[in-house]
Protein backbone atom coordinates (compact mmCIF):
# COMPACT_ATOMS: atom_id res chain seq x y z
CA UNK A 1 0.00 0.00 0.00
CA UNK A 2 1.19 3.97 -0.54
CA UNK A 3 1.58 6.16 2.49
CA UNK A 4 -1.03 9.04 2.71
CA UNK A 5 1.90 11.74 3.25
CA UNK A 6 1.44 15.07 2.90
CA UNK A 7 5.84 15.54 3.19
CA UNK A 8 8.26 13.10 3.30
CA UNK A 9 8.68 10.81 5.96
CA UNK A 10 12.16 9.73 6.51
CA UNK A 11 12.86 6.31 8.58
CA UNK A 12 15.68 6.39 10.33
CA UNK A 13 18.26 3.77 11.90
CA UNK A 14 21.41 4.36 14.18
CA UNK A 15 24.38 2.19 15.14
CA UNK A 16 26.24 3.80 18.03
CA UNK A 17 28.98 3.22 20.24
CA UNK A 18 26.76 2.86 22.81
CA UNK A 19 23.21 3.29 23.95
CA UNK A 20 23.78 5.97 26.74
CA UNK A 21 22.05 9.05 24.93
CA UNK A 22 23.79 12.06 26.40
CA UNK A 23 27.30 10.19 25.80
CA UNK A 24 27.66 7.92 23.38
CA UNK A 25 27.90 8.81 19.46
CA UNK A 26 26.24 7.89 15.74
CA UNK A 27 28.72 5.36 13.63
CA UNK A 28 26.26 5.09 11.21
CA UNK A 29 22.89 6.79 9.71
CA UNK A 30 20.73 5.12 7.35
CA UNK A 31 17.67 7.07 6.03
CA UNK A 32 14.45 5.83 3.79
CA UNK A 33 12.92 8.88 2.65
CA UNK A 34 9.35 8.39 1.52
CA UNK A 35 7.94 11.23 -0.75
CA UNK A 36 4.54 11.90 -1.01
CA UNK A 37 4.14 11.12 -4.75
CA UNK A 38 5.58 7.14 -3.31
CA UNK A 39 9.32 7.28 -4.33
CA UNK A 40 11.78 6.35 -2.01
CA UNK A 41 15.09 7.76 -1.97
CA UNK A 42 17.84 6.27 0.94
CA UNK A 43 21.16 7.75 2.19
CA UNK A 44 23.74 5.82 4.26
CA UNK A 45 26.49 7.17 6.09
CA UNK A 46 29.15 5.98 7.83
CA UNK A 47 30.38 8.39 10.79
CA UNK A 48 33.57 8.56 12.39
CA UNK A 49 32.52 9.35 16.20
CA UNK A 50 35.58 10.72 17.50
CA UNK A 51 35.82 8.42 20.65
CA UNK A 52 36.82 4.30 20.29
CA UNK A 53 33.56 2.21 19.72
CA UNK A 54 33.73 -0.54 22.46
CA UNK A 55 33.96 -4.20 21.44
CA UNK A 56 31.03 -5.38 23.01
CA UNK A 57 28.83 -2.69 20.42
CA UNK A 58 31.50 -3.66 17.07
CA UNK A 59 30.04 -6.95 17.97
CA UNK A 60 26.29 -6.03 17.41
CA UNK A 61 26.57 -3.84 14.39
CA UNK A 62 29.75 -4.83 13.14
CA UNK A 63 31.29 -1.99 12.75
CA UNK A 64 34.94 -1.27 13.90
CA UNK A 65 37.61 1.87 14.79
CA UNK A 66 39.33 1.04 11.41
CA UNK A 67 36.36 0.89 9.82
CA UNK A 68 35.21 4.69 10.46
CA UNK A 69 38.66 6.36 10.98
CA UNK A 70 39.01 7.84 7.98
CA UNK A 71 35.36 8.55 7.69
CA UNK A 72 33.75 12.59 8.28
CA UNK A 73 32.75 13.24 11.87
CA UNK A 74 29.28 14.12 12.88
CA UNK A 75 30.17 17.67 12.83
CA UNK A 76 31.59 17.71 9.41
CA UNK A 77 28.40 15.83 8.03
CA UNK A 78 25.82 17.15 9.97
CA UNK A 79 24.91 20.06 7.33
CA UNK A 80 23.92 17.55 4.98
CA UNK A 81 21.91 15.11 6.64
CA UNK A 82 20.04 18.59 8.22
CA UNK A 83 19.65 19.35 4.46
CA UNK A 84 18.31 15.81 3.32
CA UNK A 85 15.96 15.68 6.43
CA UNK A 86 14.80 19.04 6.14
CA UNK A 87 11.30 19.29 6.18
CA UNK A 88 10.14 15.59 6.86
CA UNK A 89 8.63 13.57 9.40
CA UNK A 90 10.70 10.99 11.49
CA UNK A 91 9.83 7.74 12.05
CA UNK A 92 11.74 4.44 13.41
CA UNK A 93 11.83 1.41 15.42
CA UNK A 94 12.40 2.69 18.86
CA UNK A 95 12.82 6.23 17.48
CA UNK A 96 11.06 8.04 19.96
CA UNK A 97 13.16 6.85 22.85
CA UNK A 98 16.55 6.45 21.02
CA UNK A 99 17.37 7.68 17.80
CA UNK A 100 15.82 10.67 17.82
CA UNK A 101 16.82 11.40 21.20
CA UNK A 102 20.67 10.86 20.06
CA UNK A 103 20.50 12.46 16.66
CA UNK A 104 19.04 15.69 18.64
CA UNK A 105 22.37 15.29 21.13
CA UNK A 106 24.54 14.92 17.99
CA UNK A 107 23.06 17.98 15.51
CA UNK A 108 23.36 20.49 19.40
CA UNK A 109 26.96 19.21 20.26
CA UNK A 110 27.82 19.82 16.62
CA UNK A 111 26.19 23.51 16.71
CA UNK A 112 23.87 22.35 13.80
CA UNK A 113 20.05 24.02 14.22
CA UNK A 114 17.79 21.41 12.99
CA UNK A 115 14.50 22.14 14.27
CA UNK A 116 11.82 19.69 15.30
CA UNK A 117 9.38 21.63 16.48
CA UNK A 118 6.90 21.54 13.87
CA UNK A 119 7.73 18.04 12.64
CA UNK A 120 5.52 14.57 13.16
CA UNK A 121 7.44 11.45 14.97
CA UNK A 122 6.16 7.99 14.27
CA UNK A 123 7.88 5.08 16.39
CA UNK A 124 6.68 1.42 14.54
CA UNK A 125 7.55 -0.02 18.18
CA UNK A 126 4.93 1.77 20.34
CA UNK A 127 2.59 0.84 17.44
CA UNK A 128 3.64 -2.90 18.02
CA UNK A 129 3.58 -2.87 21.92
CA UNK A 130 -0.02 -1.19 22.11
CA UNK A 131 -1.94 -2.90 19.65
CA UNK A 132 -0.74 -6.24 20.42
CA UNK A 133 0.05 -6.06 24.38
CA UNK A 134 2.71 -7.13 26.26
CA UNK A 135 0.37 -8.02 29.36
CA UNK A 136 0.15 -11.81 30.88
CA UNK A 137 -3.80 -11.75 30.28
CA UNK A 138 -2.98 -11.02 26.47
CA UNK A 139 -0.46 -13.38 26.51
CA UNK A 140 -2.91 -16.32 27.42
CA UNK A 141 -5.34 -15.10 25.59
CA UNK A 142 -2.81 -15.25 22.32
CA UNK A 143 -1.14 -18.78 23.49
CA UNK A 144 -4.14 -20.46 25.44
CA UNK A 145 -7.03 -18.85 23.50
CA UNK A 146 -8.86 -18.28 26.94
CA UNK A 147 -9.23 -15.47 29.57
CA UNK A 148 -8.08 -15.87 33.09
CA UNK A 149 -10.42 -15.80 35.68
CA UNK A 150 -9.81 -13.90 38.79
CA UNK A 151 -7.20 -11.60 37.12
CA UNK A 152 -4.65 -10.50 39.02
CA UNK A 153 -4.77 -12.50 41.82
CA UNK A 154 -1.54 -14.53 42.42
CA UNK A 155 -2.40 -17.94 42.05
CA UNK A 156 -4.65 -17.39 38.73
CA UNK A 157 -1.80 -15.38 37.68
CA UNK A 158 1.04 -18.52 38.19
CA UNK A 159 -1.57 -20.87 36.94
CA UNK A 160 -1.92 -18.92 33.79
CA UNK A 161 1.76 -18.50 33.18
CA UNK A 162 2.70 -22.20 33.52
CA UNK A 163 0.00 -22.85 31.09
CA UNK A 164 1.40 -19.96 28.97
CA UNK A 165 5.26 -21.85 29.30
CA UNK A 166 3.50 -24.65 28.08
CA UNK A 167 1.83 -23.60 24.94
CA UNK A 168 4.82 -21.49 24.04
CA UNK A 169 7.42 -24.68 24.14
CA UNK A 170 4.34 -26.27 21.79
CA UNK A 171 4.44 -23.58 19.38
CA UNK A 172 8.22 -22.74 19.28
CA UNK A 173 9.83 -25.65 19.77
CA UNK A 174 12.51 -26.54 17.49
CA UNK A 175 11.61 -23.38 15.49
CA UNK A 176 14.57 -21.34 14.21
CA UNK A 177 15.68 -17.78 15.50
CA UNK A 178 17.98 -15.43 14.72
CA UNK A 179 20.08 -13.07 16.80
CA UNK A 180 21.73 -9.58 16.18
CA UNK A 181 24.69 -11.24 15.29
CA UNK A 182 22.58 -12.98 12.08
CA UNK A 183 23.43 -16.44 14.39
CA UNK A 184 20.15 -18.71 13.90
CA UNK A 185 19.51 -21.52 16.45
CA UNK A 186 16.48 -22.68 17.69
CA UNK A 187 16.31 -21.67 21.04
CA UNK A 188 13.23 -22.62 22.63
CA UNK A 189 13.59 -26.21 24.02
CA UNK A 190 11.72 -28.20 26.74
CA UNK A 191 14.88 -28.03 28.75
CA UNK A 192 15.15 -25.52 31.61
CA UNK A 193 18.74 -24.71 30.38
CA UNK A 194 17.92 -23.41 26.96
CA UNK A 195 15.11 -21.33 28.28
CA UNK A 196 17.42 -19.72 30.81
CA UNK A 197 19.87 -19.08 28.22
CA UNK A 198 17.02 -17.55 25.93
CA UNK A 199 15.16 -15.82 28.38
CA UNK A 200 18.46 -13.92 29.51
CA UNK A 201 20.13 -12.99 26.32
CA UNK A 202 22.06 -9.79 27.73
CA UNK A 203 23.77 -12.59 30.26
CA UNK A 204 23.26 -10.54 33.53
CA UNK A 205 25.37 -10.21 36.67
CA UNK A 206 22.20 -8.78 38.61
CA UNK A 207 18.95 -8.72 38.18
CA UNK A 208 19.47 -5.21 37.60
CA UNK A 209 21.62 -5.45 34.86
CA UNK A 210 24.04 -3.02 35.97
CA UNK A 211 26.85 -5.87 35.27
CA UNK A 212 26.91 -8.35 32.32
CA UNK A 213 28.96 -10.68 31.22
CA UNK A 214 30.95 -10.14 28.14
CA UNK A 215 31.66 -12.92 25.74
CA UNK A 216 34.42 -14.47 27.65
CA UNK A 217 32.50 -14.19 30.64
CA UNK A 218 33.52 -11.40 32.27
CA UNK A 219 31.56 -8.99 33.76
CA UNK A 220 31.80 -5.61 32.72
CA UNK A 221 29.84 -2.42 33.59
CA UNK A 222 26.68 -1.32 31.74
CA UNK A 223 26.18 1.71 32.06
CA UNK A 224 27.58 5.18 32.95
CA UNK A 225 30.85 6.84 32.10
CA UNK A 226 32.69 3.10 32.23
CA UNK A 227 29.70 1.36 30.39
CA UNK A 228 31.61 -1.65 28.63
CA UNK A 229 34.95 -1.55 30.79
CA UNK A 230 35.18 -4.77 32.81
CA UNK A 231 34.33 -3.98 36.49
CA UNK A 232 38.08 -5.18 37.71
CA UNK A 233 39.58 -3.25 35.14
CA UNK A 234 37.57 0.02 36.64
CA UNK A 235 38.62 -1.27 40.03
CA UNK A 236 42.28 -1.04 39.49
CA UNK A 237 41.91 3.00 37.56
CA UNK A 238 39.35 4.21 39.60
CA UNK A 239 39.04 2.13 43.49
CA UNK A 240 36.68 5.19 44.78
CA UNK A 241 34.09 3.54 42.48
CA UNK A 242 33.50 0.28 44.14
CA UNK A 243 32.84 3.19 47.48
CA UNK A 244 30.47 5.42 44.98
CA UNK A 245 28.69 2.28 43.77
CA UNK A 246 28.66 0.59 47.34
CA UNK A 247 27.20 3.70 48.67
CA UNK A 248 24.79 4.93 45.56
CA UNK A 249 21.00 4.00 45.31
CA UNK A 250 21.01 0.55 43.93
CA UNK A 251 19.63 -2.89 44.19
CA UNK A 252 21.25 -4.46 47.76
CA UNK A 253 21.74 -7.40 44.95
CA UNK A 254 23.55 -5.26 42.77
CA UNK A 255 26.28 -4.49 45.73
CA UNK A 256 26.14 -8.20 47.11
CA UNK A 257 27.40 -9.14 43.39
CA UNK A 258 29.78 -6.14 43.14
CA UNK A 259 30.73 -7.06 46.32
CA UNK A 260 31.88 -10.17 45.62
CA UNK A 261 33.93 -9.03 42.40
CA UNK A 262 35.75 -6.50 44.91
CA UNK A 263 36.33 -9.43 47.30
CA UNK A 264 37.96 -11.68 44.89
CA UNK A 265 39.98 -8.63 42.96
CA UNK A 266 41.58 -7.81 46.38
CA UNK A 267 42.54 -11.37 46.94
CA UNK A 268 43.96 -12.14 43.68
CA UNK A 269 46.11 -8.31 44.47
CA UNK A 270 46.85 -9.96 47.71
CA UNK A 271 48.19 -13.26 46.28
CA UNK A 272 50.35 -11.25 43.67
CA UNK A 273 51.80 -9.11 46.66
CA UNK A 274 52.89 -12.51 48.46
CA UNK A 275 53.85 -14.17 44.83
CA UNK A 276 55.94 -11.07 44.63
CA UNK A 277 57.45 -11.24 47.93
CA UNK A 278 58.21 -14.76 48.30
CA UNK A 279 59.72 -14.52 44.72
CA UNK A 280 62.22 -11.51 45.98
CA UNK A 281 62.79 -13.45 49.22
CA UNK A 282 64.05 -16.31 46.95
CA UNK A 283 66.16 -14.31 45.21
CA UNK A 284 67.63 -12.79 48.00
CA UNK A 285 68.10 -15.79 49.97
CA UNK A 286 70.27 -17.31 46.65
CA UNK A 287 72.56 -13.84 46.49
CA UNK A 288 73.00 -14.43 50.47
CA UNK A 289 74.20 -17.62 50.63
CA UNK A 290 77.70 -18.08 51.61
CA UNK A 291 79.42 -19.74 48.43
CA UNK A 292 81.28 -22.96 49.28
CA UNK A 293 85.03 -22.69 48.63
CA UNK A 294 86.54 -24.28 45.55
CA UNK A 295 88.74 -26.93 46.39
CA UNK A 296 92.07 -26.40 44.54
CA UNK A 297 93.24 -29.01 42.10
CA UNK A 298 96.12 -31.15 43.73
CA UNK A 299 98.91 -32.44 41.30
CA UNK A 300 98.20 -36.82 40.13
CA UNK A 301 100.62 -38.59 42.13
CA UNK A 302 102.23 -42.37 41.53
CA UNK A 303 99.76 -43.72 44.49
CA UNK A 304 96.78 -42.01 42.55
CA UNK A 305 97.14 -43.95 39.34
CA UNK A 306 97.96 -46.88 41.56
CA UNK A 307 94.68 -46.69 43.08
CA UNK A 308 92.92 -46.31 39.98
CA UNK A 309 94.60 -49.38 38.32
CA UNK A 310 93.08 -51.43 41.13
CA UNK A 311 89.93 -49.88 41.26
CA UNK A 312 89.54 -50.28 36.93
CA UNK A 313 91.18 -53.90 36.92
CA UNK A 314 94.08 -51.92 34.63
Amino acid sequence: MKLNLKRPLAFFDLETTGVNVASDRIVEISILKAMPDGTEDVKTLRINPGIPIPLESSLIHGIYDEDIRHERTFKQAGEELARFLDDCDLAGYNSNRFDIPVLMEEFLRAGIDFDIENRHFVDVQNIFHQMEQRTLKAAYQFYCGKDIENAHSAEADIKATYEVLKAQIERYENQSWEDKKGIVSMPVQNNIESLHAFTNLNKPVDFAARMVYNEDGIEIINFGKHKGRPVEDVFQSEPSYYNWMMNGDFPLFTKRCLEKIWNRFNAKKEQLKTDRQNASAAQSSVQSSPQKPKEEAKPITNDHLEQLKMKFGK
